[in-house]
């Protein structure tokens, strides 16, 4: 068992609107690596990162990553940090891997800014997100066989350009 598509991008990109409507036009199912280690640790990534700290979250995620790569059968989504580790780039390799792009206007309005992201969190939430795209585009683009623009495109239309990317690979994928 392996993953259909795992979607990558940074926070606002649509992996979870996008990544649950993929996974419904599939007939698959569909998760998200910040939900399994919600589960697992029963507390909510921000509080995570506020009592454990970014290292010891990424080592969650890590693990999440590994196990959802090898038991869900279905549309993974990953946190945005997530290809920043080097053990979680080198897991992605031979999945079909889409990253979900977005520009900064578009991702800042999509995300609101919001302090349930802990990484956007601070005094200039615009420059910290900024930074983060300017640092995890070419790893974005390093691990994925695909890139979707999806500053002007409804949910929808994402999924039909992902449909249209890894026809197929799903085809394959799904037997």
């Amino acid at each position: 068992m392996s993953p259909v598509v795992v979607l990558v991008g940074p926070p606002g990109a649509g992996k979870s609107t996008v990544g649950e409507r993929l996974a419904a036009r599939l007939g698959v199912p569909f998760t998200d690596s910040d939900s399994i280690i919600e589960a697992r640790e029963g507390r909510a990534i921000s509080d995570i990162f506020l009592t454990d700290g970014e290292p010891a979250f990424r080592a969650m995620e890590r693990e999440a990553v590994a196990t959802a790569l090898v038991e869900h059968d279905g549309v993974l989504a990953l946190g945005g940090g997530a290809p920043m580790t080097e053990g979680v780039r080198a897991d992605l390799e031979g999945h079909p891997v889409v990253f979900l792009a977005v520009g900064l206007a578009a991702g800042v309005r999509r995300v609101g800014l919001s302090t349930a992201r802990p990484l956007l969190a601070g005094v200039n939430p615009r420059a910290t997100f900024s930074a983060l795209l300017q640092e995890r585009l070419p790893v974005y683009r390093a691990v994925a066989r695909h890139e979707i623009a999806t500053d002007d495109l409804e949910p929808d239309a994402v999924v039909d350009a992902v449909l249209a990317a890894l026809t197929p690979e799903a085809d394959r994928a799904r037997g």
